[in-house]
């Protein structure tokens, strides 16, 4: 295990509040001691740096956690793999990913989450947190087995890519997961609101000749899934919220004493459905880009701190699925590669967040949601670091990455903010 010292960074630990200029020492993979003064030598005490990273200038913060990722093994590794998503995760900061489980076979058993987690730790460039499903093969027909699961290490269940459509068996669900400990991460759409629709309905469709998809397709469920939240006692997670009612409605949540986080994408903070230049299947995600509105009211709700959490939901696909019209082209993009540089660029330099708040919202406050020991930098804790420069200005490129696909509305953006480097249980995973 190599002893590693991080000299000169501006230190950035949302547990402790610390936010100053010193060096971070890890001995045996994990953190050893913060030292507020600079060292002026590669030795600390008696103990000798294997690795100095040089840090001056740069944020240095726990390693980011995305809680929303879809690594697409088993059964669909012609978009991606473990191997492929975990290196893409390191080179964007992350230290842990979880993947959810619209998989195939989908990952509603202890047989496929432990698969995915051996893959992870062979790889060793991210930990990789596979989810399991609410009900089996996603189907909304029974719900899985939640005991296997948990027993074989997930740390959360949902049904990520639809909702669970009988409420009465969700309330079950709920019920299961409060009584494991375990939180329910939800993906609130009411797919009988779609209707075959691809982008928000408003003028843009309309502009574009594109079929839309309303709000009321998020909204209704977001509503139902807190109030089947608070009936059940289980912390409901709401992803990817895009809508100002989702943002009004986890508000209410949070005042009300039911126990509802939520996270937001980089691409609803920094697109909206004006920003779609043509019928361009790279712009078509599920839930949709909505109007300036909505942007507006998810960097408030951030802001705020009604909305906890930044992830990416990661979604990679094929150039055959992706580079057609919207009409035929598969839903998502990916993200673990530009989720920093983007919040940055989006939300640190235009003053929305502080550096500290962009720690908290892309590791503390994940990890508290998990319940992991993790997101902190403070002295005994697990080494997971991410170091981040601000201040690097650069064209976004779409073949600059680890990742098997290139499906993104953001290449050709010039963006502020690079991670240098990656650092998981005291090993660096990725340097710059």
């Amino acid at each position: 295990m190599e002893n590693i010292l991080i000299k000169n960074g501006r230190v950035l630990d949302p547990a402790t509040n610390m936010d100053q200029i010193a060096d971070v020492w890890i001995v045996d993979g994990v953190i050893k001691e913060i030292l507020p003064l600079s060292s002026d030598s590669m030795t600390v005490g008696n103990i000798e740096a294997d690795v100095v990273l040089d840090a001056t200038g740069c944020f240095v913060m726990p390693g980011f956690i995305d809680l929303h990722v879809h690594l697409r093994e088993p059964g669909f590794t012609y978009k991606e793999s473990v191997e492929t998503g975990a290196k893409a995760a390191a080179h964007g900061g992350f230290t842990t990913i979880l993947a959810m489980p619209n998989t195939k076979p989908t990952a509603d058993n202890g047989e496929v989450i432990r698969l995915v987690h051996k893959k992870g730790e062979a790889v060793g460039s991210s930990r990789v947190l596979q989810i399991g499903a609410i009900t089996k093969g996603q189907e909304g027909q029974e719900l899985a087995d939640f005991s296997e699961m948990i027993r074989a290490g997930t740390p959360a269940v949902s049904e990520d890519g639809k909702a669970v459509k009988d409420a009465a068996l969700y309330l079950e669900g709920m019920k299961l997961a409060a009584a494991h400990g375990i939180p329910v991460l939800a993906h609130c759409e009411d797919l009988s609101l779609v209707r075959g629709g691809v982008m928000n309905d408003d003028e843009r469709a309309r502009e574009l000749g594109l079929p839309g998809i309303t709000k009321a397709a998020e909204n209704v469920i977001v509503a139902r899934d807190i109030m089947l939240a608070k009936e059940a006692g289980v912390h409901l997670h709401l992803c990817h919220c895009s809508t100002l009612e989702s943002v009004e409605l986890a508000a209410f949540a949070k005042k009300s004493g039911i126990c509802v986080t939520a996270e937001v994408c980089p691409h609803h903070f920094v697109l909206n459905s004006g920003d779609i230049p043509t019928d361009d299947g790279n712009f078509k995600m599920s839930p949709p880009l909505r109007t300036r509105e909505d942007q507006e009211a998810l960097k408030e709700g951030l802001k705020k701190g009604i909305i906890d959490v930044i992830a990416t939901d990661h979604a990679p696909h094929s150039p055959e699925e992706k580079n057609c019209s919207m009409k035929e082209a598969a839903f998502g993009i990916i993200g673990l590669e530009t989720a920093a540089a983007l919040t940055m660029t989006e939300l640190v330099e235009p003053g929305v967040l502080t550096p500290i708040q962009m720690a908290e919202k892309m590791s503390y406050n994940p990890a508290k949601i998990l319940k992991l020991d993790r997101g902190s930098l403070a002295e005994s804790k697990v080494a997971d670091v991410v170091v981040f420069d601000p201040r690097e200005t650069y064209v976004i490129d779409a073949n600059d990455s680890y990742s098997k696909s290139r499906n993104t509305p953001f290449a050709g953006k010039t963006v502020k903010g690079r991670v240098r480097a990656t650092i998981v249980g005291g090993r660096v995973v990725y340097e710059r």
